[in-house]
């Protein structure tokens, strides 16, 4: 099929709204697809779509080339607003045979334009005018299909919007499990890296509020025999974080700033114990959002890493990991968190065998997969 993919998200950028896009993206077009990117902004830097490709695969860790169109300008409330339209009404030059968009108003476009259409949704929509074009998608006839990240997320959209549902795949995030498959040891990559040789706890993924920065520098403060980690973050951020730690004078920890994800890998393979201590609201690049929908991209890729993860116990989180494949600890419980951690650094072989259950759930979690699922029974 000929499938254009529209994303509200920079491309390139250090979002995980941007990875995510790539990646699924990157999924159709290995499935043999022949997929176009429409996204806003004017795109990576080269005088070349080659050019441009090679900054995204090597930024993004992806390998089958996919075409892609951006449409500028994007700044400015009037440019974000009539974006979702422009890139619909772009789509009609390539006559795909499917849209495929996280934006209500292109959705509703692609079935105005007799296309099919698969609506992928990571929250509920929010504002007036977000639930009245999610309404006009749910009313209007066509061949359509949505995919949410969480059973949560479903069960809430039927509640709350009491219309006719189209089919419903519930599609967590995944993982390029091919990219995990040779990892070193963590003495190894951190030898690669140039980390200390010590005991060393990660967390990847930004720094904003809500993503437990706090829980991590108090836990360092407690354990300076142990070596903290975290990757990921925009420069300002990382920069006030560093500073902090400075103040502090924690000489224990490492905020190493953006990683590409195609280096990702290897920064998750050097922790001996990898850590999500999501808080009850976490922040993104659009401001704070409780996490009862969450599906976050790091537990997958901890998971294919196997590496013994600790987590915040929040409900949403269960519906991927359990007791036999994580631990789990109350968000802001740094004594919990402390205990943790002493355990599973003293039982290296019961923390593998943690790491090892976890390995095996998340081996039907690839993006290819989730694309597969989707898309089944819509020909090729």
């Amino acid at each position: 099929m000929r499938i254009c993919c529209i994303t509200p998200s920079r491309i390139p950028s250090e979002t995980a709204n941007s990875i995510q896009a790539i990646k699924a993206c990157h999924a159709l077009a290995k499935l043999g697809h022949e997929v176009i990117l429409i996204a806003p902004g004017e795109g990576p830097s080269g005088d070349t779509q080659e050019d441009r490709w090679q900054i995204l695969a090597d930024q993004y860790g992806v390998h089958t080339y996919f075409r892609q169109v951006y449409l500028p300008p994007f700044d400015g409330w009037l440019a974000r607003r009539i974006f979702p339209w422009r890139a619909a009404w772009k789509a009609r030059k390539f006559k795909p045979h499917l849209i495929y968009t996280w934006l209500f108003q292109s959705a509703v476009g692609g079935l105005l334009q007799k296309r099919k259409v698969v609506l992928e949704m990571h929250g509920m929509p929010v504002g007036r005018f977000a639930a009245m074009w999610y309404r006009f998608f749910l009313l209007i006839p066509g061949s359509k299909r949505q995919m949410v990240i969480t059973q949560a997320l479903k069960d809430r959209l039927g509640t709350v919007f009491a219309l006719p549902q189209p089919p419903t795949f519930i599609t967590p995030n995944g993982v390029d499990l091919e990219r995990y498959e040779q990892l070193p040891a963590p003495e190894q990559a951190r030898k690669q890296l140039g980390l200390p040789e010590k005991p060393t706890v990660a967390c990847t993924g930004s720094v904003y509020a809500g993503r437990g920065v706090e829980l991590v520098l108090a836990l360092a403060e407690k354990m300076p025999e142990v070596h903290f980690l975290w990757v990921g973050g925009r420069p300002k951020e990382v920069d006030a974080r560093r500073a902090e730690v400075q103040r502090q004078g924690l000489d224990n920890v490492t905020f190493s700033g953006f990683v590409p994800n195609a280096s990702l890998p290897l920064y998750q393979a050097a922790a001996d114990i990898l850590l999500m201590p999501y808080q009850l609201n976490v922040g993104g690049s659009s401001g704070l959002a409780p996490v009862e929908f969450f599906s976050s991209m790091k537990m997958y890729e901890y998971m294919a890493a196997r590496r013994p993860i600790i987590s915040s116990d929040l409900p949403v989180i269960h519906e991927m990991l359990d007791e036999q494949s994580a631990v789990f600890c109350p968000p802001s419980d740094m004594h919990a968190w402390e205990a943790a951690i002493r355990r599973w650094l003293a039982k290296p072989d019961e923390a593998a065998q943690l790491a090892g259950q976890a390995y095996q759930k998340v081996l039907t979690f690839s993006w290819t997969s989730r694309a597969e699922k989707v898309l089944e029974g819509w020909g090729t």
